[in-house]
């Protein structure tokens, strides 16, 4: 396969979500060639979270590269978020390639990585994959799943007002959504498997949630599960047994998670204990692939919560650190 000159890279970096964008701040600091691959638009996740949705970090802990996030709120909303990250894509000129889904990554004898996308071929001496992991519901498998009902993502309160919705989950994403549709004239229930309201949802919120499930405001069904999905009804099975419930739409909020095909087609190892941590180095962050780096959520296997940006925008700087030092190491290239 012959890589026009063009599409030769000392980086290529899969994903334009923020760490992806950390990643490309550092590479310019450090003279790459690199470029970033983005299957959608810019910072295409956040892009596509709630519209309402609130982080739980504050601002300062959002920042890249020490660009100040000035937010008018303790904790920054979607939209503050998606207007701070593409002004640092436009303003530091950003190499990126929006709407261009990487298909197959290939390493080759000598080492290089060659890389197919939607529209043409690459050539790197290194990749960094900083994919996130919202693409991919965690699909729960039950009759009436593939419903036009039914929804694994949830953008705007509006649409269910006035409607019987059950959300399913009991993590920051349904609580959100639940307490959002009950204000906005929605009758809300939710289907928990475990006991009460997760312990992780955000602390200003779950005080909300559990005085509405106590009041009666919302109905909340726990140690339960979602049994069957039709037209007009779902089935629950709950600790007094099955129930059926009328209905006319269904958010199964039930978490994400990354492409793992996507890593083990690369190569790339994943742990066996059920939670498919992929295999790196956490000095460096780079796969049992050499060359090839991690960075962002998809360290964490299915343990999405482990990683977010708050955390993880250091990972930009210890693999372009290691990325610098092998680049010097190459015969001909001087410090």
């Amino acid at each position: 396969m012959q890589i026009p000159e063009k599409n030769q890279l000392d980086l290529i970096i899969v994903g334009g979500g923020p760490i992806g964008i950390a990643c490309a701040l550092e590479a310019e600091k450090n003279d790459l060639n690199y470029l970033i691959l983005e299957k959608g638009c810019l910072v295409n996740s956040l892009y596509h979270y709630p519209t309402n949705m609130q982080f739980f970090s504050t601002s300062e802990k959002l920042e890249l590269d020490n660009i100040p996030f000035i937010s008018d709120k303790p904790k920054p909303q979607k939209r503050e978020a998606l207007e701070y990250y593409r002004r640092i894509a436009t303003s530091k000129n950003i190499n990126i390639h929006l709407f261009e889904e990487v298909s197959t990554i290939v390493t080759a004898e000598n080492g290089k990585h060659r890389i197919t996308s939607s529209k043409t071929n690459y050539e790197a001496d290194n990749v960094i994959i900083a994919t996130g992991f919202y693409d991919i519901p965690n699909y729960i498998h039950i009759p009436g799943e593939e419903l036009p009902k039914v929804s694994h993502y949830y953008n705007d309160p509006h649409f269910y007002a006035t409607q019987k919705t059950i959300v399913v989950g009991a993590s920051n994403s349904a609580v959100d959504a639940a307490l959002e549709i009950f204000r906005k004239g929605g009758e809300v229930t939710m289907v928990v498997r475990s006991p009460e309201i997760g312990e992780r949802v955000k602390y200003w919120v779950r005080p909300d949630i559990v005085n509405r499930i106590k009041e009666g405001s919302i109905k909340a069904y726990f140690n339960s599960r979602l049994k069957e999905i039709k037209e007009d009804t779902v089935t629950l099975e709950t600790p007094e047994g099955e129930e059926v419930l009328e209905n006319d739409f269904v958010l199964l909020l039930t978490g994400y998670r990354p492409n793992f095909e996507f890593l083990k087609n690369i190569g790339i190892q994943l742990s066996e204990d059920g939670r498919k941590i992929p295999q790196y180095d956490e000095k460096t962050m780079e796969t049992n692939i050499p060359g090839i780096y991690l960075a962002g959520v998809i360290c964490g296997g299915v343990e999405t919560h482990k990683w977010f940006i708050e955390n993880s925008r250091v990972h930009a700087k210890m693999i372009l650190d290691h990325i610098s030092e092998k680049e010097k190491a190459l015969p001909g290239r001087t410090s």
